[in-house]
């Protein structure tokens, strides 16, 4: 039997259709370049337009509702199809592979486990190890801090690194290689899959300098103008066909002559360390191209490059921020503030997010971001597909495509069926389509001709050539806190014949009233199908889904609980609490206790190098509290207790902090604000090290030592 051949999926994240150089934007991009020069280049290819969907889609070859994966894992809820619980009936490509001979690696994020189920108590059934994954090495959640990362090396959490020039991207890539030597040493025989998911490019965006200094000064036009070049751009390199429309700024967004020079040198300074972030991960994955070369393995490797997991990302709010996560939250630093930070931003010091500005011109030409999957700025991305010993042809592809196609498409190619069982579950068809038949015919007749989109309430579908779109309102930035949605029958439909308008620019729903009749009725089936109905707007829907402290007020932890999901410890915000450190000191202590979250927000009790324990509480960019006694701690047994006495107007409310060491009290202060909702969304609750990105200015890897911490209890009120 002839060897299969190997398979890459690289799939960057947040990255709109118009950024890249290659598909006309102004970020250079020369792997891409280089990828799509020897190989194929889709330019109608879609995903989902939100992350852990399209993570579901691509890799069990299935439309993601059916997988239990319709919305984000932050936003699951009971519902049928946003379970955020991967189902036994839709085995993974990386299971299928590896059952017929492949060694497989998941490297980068993740996103799929269920927040209850990401601790060290397990279960790890839906880690990429259960997945199908002889490896993994990466990060659980939807981010990850990019100098001081939350990673796990298969299940075990792993200590921050103490290179002073560490990466985030560069260490995913270095492991990639190693892992590819590996095989090629170990089994030479054995055909490899990897699949390679950068954090890069979401926030927040961290790179080196020297990145972010390359685009000094060539974001000053603005976003209303660098849209209107990327277009000039799309068209002049063929990637958009000629006479392709621009679509007009949402009324949302600001133009680029509406806001200050003070927000305009912000905005500028954002988008240049965006610019940096996304040619610095562009060309780490060059040196894994790179290195395919030189062993000789690219020319048998199919290797996708998949150019963003969704639309560009407007999460960092109108301004954008230095910390974008309290910006999610309504809490936002002035632009002032900012200047005054400008040089951290893209630093380690920093969480920063461009504006929503930024985001829709990173779309163009097309409607809306990351999120509105009725639009295509949310769900078209660029894509680049290589296979020398496999495909004879080169050049653009235009046949519609979907993420759920690339399964089906590594199973045609590796000369296997779908299988019927899995581990004698009985499995959901593929819903992808094999790209195989495009790839040594650019003017094959499409084969993938319906689909449907849904996130957030909003949705379209695509059947033989139009669209039918329905935006669910509201804007996708800020923290949607449980309500109301608007009602599903107020929402508006578009029409599009999306082989005349390339970039969904002419509503026809006036015009053709029966096509959109015929085109909705389409979605309600394919909804059906997949089990969505009756609609729920996940933003709203946030019904109760298992929770590892759900019902509790008392807590005990010990050494060795660590890596627990912030949603899955202690509720420590909007009320007051306390904790309760038990230590046995033999010699000089030092290190970390207890700490919660990371550089956005969180908290943390330590011993710093003087022997002095230290709590400090931040409040993103708006408030910090540190409590610092002038007392050593001494051989022998202490007790360190930090009371929170919350105040009593409700979320995001201040409150006194105190710290008492072996009952008497020793230091003091005052916050003036906690956040409203949560710290993070990625760092995690530790006991004697610190897994992430820092509160403080302690070094992330700094486990406790000088002695034993017995036990961390936590009470709340």
């Amino acid at each position: 039997m002839t060897r299969r051949p190997n398979v890459v999926v690289v799939l960057l994240d947040d990255v709109g259709y118009g950024a890249a150089a290659t598909f006309g934007g102004a970020i250079e991009t020369p792997t891409l370049d280089a990828m799509c020069g020897e190989g194929l280049a889709y330019n109608r290819f879609h995903t989902t337009a939100i992350c852990s969907p399209t993570r579901a889609s691509l890799l069990t070859g299935r439309d993601a509702h059916a997988v239990g994966v319709g919305t984000v894992l932050n936003s699951a809820n009971s519902h049928p199809g946003y379970e955020g619980v991967l189902r036994p009936e839709s085995a993974t490509i990386a299971t299928v592979l590896r059952q017929n001979g492949y060694s497989t690696a998941c490297i980068g994020k993740w996103h799929l486990s269920p927040p209850w189920e990401s601790s060290q108590a397990g279960p790890f059934d839906r880690w990429p190890t259960g997945q199908g994954f002889d490896k993994f090495y990466g990060f659980l959640g939807g981010e990850t801090h990019q100098y001081q990362p939350t990673l796990y090396e298969g299940t075990a959490p792993v200590e921050p690194s103490s290179d002073p020039g560490y990466h985030l991207t560069e260490d995913l890539v270095d492991q990639s290689i190693r892992w590819i030597r590996m095989q090629r040493s170990m089994t030479p025989d054995r055909p490899f899959f990897l699949y390679l998911a950068p954090g890069a490019t979401h926030a927040p965006l961290h790179v080196p300098p020297e990145w972010s200094g390359r685009y000094r000064g060539r974001f000053a036009h603005g976003w209303d103008a660098e849209r209107d070049r990327i277009l000039e751009r799309q068209i002049e390199r063929g990637v958009v066909p000629d006479g392709t429309r621009m679509t007009p700024r949402p009324e949302e967004i600001p133009g680029w002559d509406d806001i200050t020079d003070d927000e305009r040198a912000v905005a500028e300074r954002l988008m240049e360390v965006y610019a940096g972030f996304l040619e610095h991960t562009d060309v780490q994955v060059g040196r894994l191209v790179g290195e395919l070369r030189r062993s000789g393995d690219f020319d048998d490797t199919l290797f996708f490059y998949i150019v963003g997991d969704n639309g560009s990302s407007a999460e960092g709010g109108l301004p954008g921020s230095v910390n974008y996560m309290g910006a999610l939250q309504g809490i936002t630093e002035s632009p002032a503030d900012t200047l005054a930070k400008l040089d951290e931003i893209g630093t380690a010091d920093s969480y920063p997010q461009y504006p929503a500005g930024w985001a829709w011109a990173m779309t163009a030409p097309y409607q809306w971001v990351k999120q509105i999957a009725s639009h295509l700025g949310g769900t078209r991305n660029p894509m680049a597909v290589t296979w020398p010993n496999g495909i004879s042809g080169s050049g653009l592809r235009s046949q519609f495509s979907h993420v759920n196609d690339v399964a089906p498409t590594i199973l045609e190619a590796a000369g296997l069926e779908p299988p019927g069982t899995v581990n004698g579950v009985p499995q959901e068809p593929m819903h992808g389509t094999s790209l195989c038949y495009s790839f040594d015919d650019p003017a094959a007749p499409e084969r993938h001709t319906t689909q449907y989109f849904e996130v957030y309430g909003h949705r379209s579908i695509y059947h033989e050539g139009w669209m039918a779109s329905a935006h669910h309102g509201g804007v996708p930035w800020g923290v949607a806190l449980p309500g109301k949605g608007r009602p599903f029958e107020d929402d508006v439909w578009e029409l599009y014949d999306l082989e005349e308008d390339f970039s969904q620019a002419v509503d026809l729903a006036a015009a053709e009233p029966e096509r959109l009749a015929r085109l909705q009725a389409v979605f309600e089936r394919e909804a059906g199908r997949v089990g969505i109905l009756p609609l729920r707007d996940a933003r709203v829907s946030r019904t109760r889904m298992p929770n590892l402290a759900a019902g509790r007020k008392r807590f005990t932890y010990h050494p060795g609980a660590v890596g627990i999901p912030e949603s899955n410890a202690p509720r420590m915000i909007g009320r007051s609490w306390t904790l309760e450190a038990t230590l046995d000191v033999t010699g000089r202590p030092r290190g970390v206790i207890a700490t919660m979250g990371g550089r956005a927000a969180g908290w943390s009790l330590f011993v710093g190098d003087t022997g002095r324990p230290v709590f400090i509480y931040r409040t993103f960019e708006i408030a910090v509290a540190e409590l610092v006694p002038d007392l050593v701690l001494t051989a022998g047994r202490h007790i360190l207790r930090v009371d929170f006495t919350a105040d009593s107007d409700g979320l995001g409310r201040g409150g006194t902090l105190v710290l008492t060491v072996d009952g008497t009290e020793a230091a003091g202060d005052r916050l003036a604000a906690t956040p409203p909702a949560v710290f993070s969304i990625d760092e995690t609750f530790d006991i004697g090290l610190n897994t992430g990105s820092p509160v403080g200015d302690h070094p992330p890897a700094y486990p406790f030592e000088g002695g034993e911490i017995d036990r961390v209890d936590i009470t709340l009120d």
